[in-house]
């Protein structure tokens, strides 16, 4: 309650929420998105108000003092670009609607950030993890499986075998599945719907728990979701990564692996196998060819890998 009333107390506070209301009305942007801006924003606003600094009057350097605070209190300069970006984002949106003369963000840049390849998983990991929940173990002997084990292979399986979002997997209804067709139907950032081809093996594993588990999950209940908790509802972004991350463990793997790992790991293993980049963009969602290219390159290093383990001269 302290936290809310402080926040009205802001500079701009009004401008703030008519802000966060465009950001759902004209951009379709998540309740995640949403609050991340929020959050960002309301630490700048009560920067200006320590600062003694007009929000509607700030100047660059201005807000380049900001960020040198930021600097300062060696913040991340990932946790300073990305507020950097709320910044910039508030202040367009004050340009647009005329609520500023000028833009005092727009000159602005952040610090510079090594481009980092994104993490994959090696096929043995993956095996590993997928195999935790499978009807037979390493050894090829049966188990029994739970509702909750044939749910938890099928959300792997999907995972890995479409690259799709964590938010996406959540999302996926029942009539988003089409078995006969060998497809599912997603719907991205921005409410962008785009459609992947799945393997028989992912299909598999989300018909078996269609079948068997759902119906024992759902408890005499209905849910227009695939994918549902145990106590028949629809499996939460956060429910997803909490389960990933008690599978990592399980399964041994390292525990800084995430959910999108399975993601970079799907676009990776598509292009080492000879994709094209458009096919792997398109299934990825990416609006921009150049956000797919940084997995060619992950491709490049697996095949240096492979060259100087293998070569007799390496």
């Amino acid at each position: 309650m302290r936290q809310e009333a402080d926040a009205q107390d802001l500079p701009c506070a009004e401008h703030l929420e008519s802000f966060c209301l465009s950001l759902s009305a004209e951009r379709n942007a998540s309740p995640h998105t949403i609050r991340a801006y929020r959050i960002d924003l309301e630490d700048f606003l009560r920067w200006t108000r320590r600062a003694k600094v007009d929000p509607l009057a700030a100047t660059h350097r201005q807000l380049r003092r900001y960020l040198g605070e930021l600097d300062r209190a060696q913040y991340q300069r990932t946790t300073v670009n990305r507020r950097l970006s709320s910044i910039r984002g508030f202040y367009r949106w004050l340009s647009v609607n005329g609520l500023i003369e000028e833009d005092p963000a727009s000159v602005l840049q952040g610090p510079k950030i090594p481009k980092r390849l994104p993490k994959v998983i090696r096929p043995r990991e993956m095996a590993r993890l997928l195999g935790l929940y499978a009807a037979k173990d390493a050894q090829g002997s049966v188990r029994e499986q739970s509702p909750e084990d044939m749910r938890n292979l099928a959300i792997l399986e999907f995972l890995y075998a479409c690259g799709a979002r964590v938010s996406e997997a959540s999302g996926l209804t029942l009539e988003g599945v089409d078995f006969a067709q060998g497809q599912v139907k997603v719907f991205g950032k921005g409410s962008k719907e785009r459609i992947i081809p799945l393997h028989d093996m992912a299909l598999s594993a989300m018909r078996t728990y269609l079948l068997l588990a759902r119906p024992k999950l759902l408890k005499d209940g209905e849910s227009d979701y695939f994918f549902v908790s145990t106590r028949g509802n629809q499996m939460s972004p956060d429910a997803i990564r909490k389960m990933f991350k008690e599978s990592v463990r399980a399964a041994g793997l390292s525990e800084d692996l995430t959910p999108h790992d399975m993601r970079h790991t799907f676009a990776t293993d598509l292009l080492s196998g000879g994709a094209n980049l458009r096919s792997v963009q398109e299934m990825l969602g990416h609006a921009s060819l150049s956000t797919t290219q940084i997995y060619t390159h992950v491709s490049v290093e697996r095949l240096k890998s492979a060259h100087a383990q293998a070569h007799p001269r390496a």
